[in-house]
């Protein structure tokens, strides 16, 4: 047959080229769109989780030889962060108020790492007694503390007191840590250049110091409000800290490490009921990062040498912020300073009645 004549036939005939791939299925097409609007926000949603999580600390710095503290480290962020510098070559101690949990945690660090220099050394940030002995020793035991990070937190527990009589919150998340920072000044100086990382967060926006009722004793106790005061008082005692000391090498900043999944929100009943679990869950996927997400702040903070002299500043995860008005006010911060040195029963400088007044000789 003629080829003109065979494709007139085939054109005629109104033949179409062969569909490339198995036909759709009855009904399919309908479900095309939405399962390709759900594909995207599904995407979407996880590099947004991404980005508002932050990311790994960019720094690749390591730290062989360098002692490390690293309070409330048998859990959380305070364990990842330990771990993290671990990995890096430091000289890691955890100080934990519970050894046990403690014990468990440095062993598995170890395992993880192969770095055999990861320590546990008892710490209850609820007693004043327990701080000056675990500092005590260390003053003894350690030849130099190149970076202290005041990890460790309750968050919105009952109205329970310490050991002293403080209020929990205010006693174990700034009073604890203010004097251990200060016992260890000495031994952080003579180390310099070093670090102090203060966690704070950002409650501390909605936070006030009720310098007529620090302790909560005559107004009634608002676990929350108890909670912001204690995380602004952090931001104020590092802005003071700085300014102290100015010319001593040492420098102390503040940060927000995010909101993470770790046992510090037990108090908060968050997940206590299935409606709040079910309804609140994807904005918790979202907004909440692991462990070790968390921890990279805390991590970069600690080693990034573009950050050496870096000091009195507040970071947002990996980015430096503004924080709230009332963590910058200088006279704030300086009268925290000298009403906390007298809770804690640590003697003033001489000379620092002047606001401001450097600590370094």
């Amino acid at each position: 047959m003629p080829g003109g004549a065979l494709l007139g036939r085939t054109q005629g005939a109104g033949l179409r080229p062969a569909a490339v791939g198995p036909p759709l299925l009855p009904g399919m097409n309908r479900y095309i769109l939405p399962l390709s609007v759900l594909g995207t926000a599904v995407g979407g949603a996880v590099l947004l989780k991404d980005f508002v999580a932050g990311g790994a600390c960019p720094s690749k710095t390591t730290i062989p030889g360098k002692t490390v503290i690293v309070t409330g480290a048998n859990t959380g962020i305070g364990k990842q962060t330990a771990l993290e510098l671990a990995k890096r070559g430091g000289n890691i101690i955890l100080a934990c108020r519970d050894m046990e949990k403690c014990e468990v945690a440095a062993k598995e660090i170890r395992g993880e790492t192969l770095n055999h220099h990861v320590n546990a050394r008892q710490l209850d940030l609820a007693s004043l007694k327990s701080i000056r002995e675990f500092a005590a020793k260390i003053i003894d035991e350690e030849e130099h503390v190149h970076i202290l990070i005041n990890n460790a937190a309750v968050m919105r527990c009952p109205h329970w007191t310490t050991e002293d009589g403080f209020e929990m919150q205010l006693g174990v998340n700034y009073l604890g840590h203010f004097l251990l920072t200060n016992l260890l000044l000495d031994k952080l100086k003579a180390s310099a250049p070093s670090r102090i990382i203060n966690l704070s967060s950002l409650a501390h926006v909605a936070g006030h110091i009720d310098f007529e009722d620090l302790n909560w004793e005559k107004k009634k106790y608002n676990t929350k409000a108890a909670y912001c005061q204690s995380k602004l008082a952090t931001v104020l005692f590092t802005k003071e800290l700085s300014r102290r000391l100015q010319g001593t090498g040492v420098t102390v900043n503040a940060l927000h490490p995010g909101v993470a999944r770790t046992e510090l929100g037990r108090h908060t009943g968050m997940h206590s009921s299935t409606f709040s679990s079910f309804t609140l869950g994807p904005i918790f996927w979202l907004l909440v990062k692991s462990p070790q997400l968390a921890a990279q702040p805390s991590t970069y903070l600690a080693v990034a040498e573009e950050l050496e002299g870096i000091s009195g500043k507040y970071f947002d995860g990996l980015k430096e912020k503004a924080p709230a008005p009332e963590a910058e006010d200088e006279e704030v911060a300086w009268k925290l300073w000298a009403e906390s040195a007298r809770l804690v029963g640590l003697e003033m400088p001489l000379g620092s009645s002047e606001r401001g007044q450097p600590l370094h000789k």
